[in-house]
């Protein structure tokens, strides 16, 4: 099947419209199978149990937009099968709470086996030199496990507000797609860029039902699922100028993530924690910390994401200063955030002027 751009609309819609028709299926099979969200600790932002079966849906409209539109590509029948494998997990995880080690091994197998399907990161280009630096079996073997797992895991660590992980998701995977889209003829990348929108219309259709306030969470299930996806996708264009784009495009998308994710690493090696270990420092609880509701908090993280795919772009294009500058005015964002000590939300209250004036006479009379 020939990619035009009536069939990218047509690989968005199917996605959008299946996970928008899926997600109020989900709200309401969650409660049966025990895949509820009940708040036992002081890291949640919700208070009351909630279902986070979500992923289904999103699950749903991106593989069905997949088979419907790309079954024909050799390519998207390993993400398929990964992104299968790792949405089981997901849910199992969301039903059985597994340990994180075994959540982890179990991320490890699928990676090892995509590596065997093919799914691989064999060179990159070399900016010192002409050409392109080609890596041996053991390196390719370590750099494609390590993107997958680590790319995977970025998307669940933000999970932790209304909207959050669904929006970046789809913000990242809309980026990616139009990058592809632009290097689509020269690089062989329309196939990355159809199977990316299609992951961001699975997203924008559950958004309306996560967004605050929330009606249901995507659970492990969908947060997994979407970074395999993004990690997966990203890395199957066929030539080898295409991996720098491949590569280094979704690195500078999910910024914010990925720094979150190291940020994190960081915090629990110094606290002598364990590394899998859930805390309450990501940068969305910084924010809400500091007096921001989830819906401020959400957008703010939505705009400097927007900002890095915006310069994912202009790297793209190889214009470098450019995107540094696009860098660096998020840095300055969200410096701006997390650093001010003296931040207070206005708070609007109306006020009975009756009242308050009787309260006033009363203690003038005493």
């Amino acid at each position: 099947m020939e990619i035009t751009r009536v069939v990218l609309f047509a690989a968005f819609a199917t996605a959008f419209l299946l996970s928008l028709a899926f997600s109020p299926v989900a709200i309401k099979l969650a409660p049966k199978i025990g895949a509820m969200d009940i708040p036992k600790d002081g890291r949640r932002m919700h208070t009351k149990a909630m279902p986070r079966f979500g992923g289904m849906a999103i699950f749903i409209g991106t593989i069905a937009s997949l088979i419907i539109f790309a079954w024909q590509n050799e390519k998207i029948l390993p993400v398929i099968i990964g992104g299968t494998l790792i949405y089981i997990l997901g849910v199992v995880d969301d039903l059985k709470n597994l340990p994180a080690k075994v959540k982890f091994g179990a991320q490890l197998l699928v990676a090892v086996l995509m590596y065997a399907m093919g799914l691989r990161i064999q060179f990159i280009t070399d900016y010192f030199g002409e050409g392109v630096l080609h890596f041996g079996a053991a390196v390719c073997f370590i750099v494609t496990i390590l993107w997958i797992v680590g790319i995977t895991n970025t998307i669940n660590l933000i999970d932790g507000l209304d909207g959050l992980a669904a929006g970046t998701a789809a913000i990242s995977s809309l980026s990616i797609a139009y990058v592809a889209y632009i290097h689509g003829n020269q690089y062989g990348m329309m196939i990355v860029c159809l199977a990316m929108l299609a992951l961001a219309g699975s997203c924008l259709g559950f958004l309306p039902f996560n967004f605050y306030p929330a009606k249901i969470f995507m659970g492990d299930g969908g947060s997994l699922f979407l970074g395999f996806m993004i990690a997966a996708l990203s890395v199957v264009g066929p030539l080898k100028r295409s991996t720098i784009i491949a590569v280094v495009v979704p690195v500078i998308v999910l910024g914010i993530p990925i720094f979150d994710t190291f940020f994190a690493i960081f915090r629990r090696m110094v606290n002598r924690r364990p590394i899998m270990e859930a805390d309450k420092g990501h940068l969305h609880h910084r924010l809400m910390a500091l007096g921001y509701g989830q819906r401020r908090a959400v957008l703010m993280l939505y705009g400097i994401s927007a900002i890095m795919g915006m310069a994912a772009v202009l790297v793209s294009r190889e214009l470098y200063k450019d995107a540094l500058v696009l860098v660096g005015i998020a840095a300055i964002y969200l410096y701006v955030f997390l650093t001010d000590p003296n931040h207070k939300m206005p708070q609007i209250k109306a006020v009975n002027i009756a009242k308050e004036e009787r309260k006033a006479e009363r203690e003038e009379e005493r």
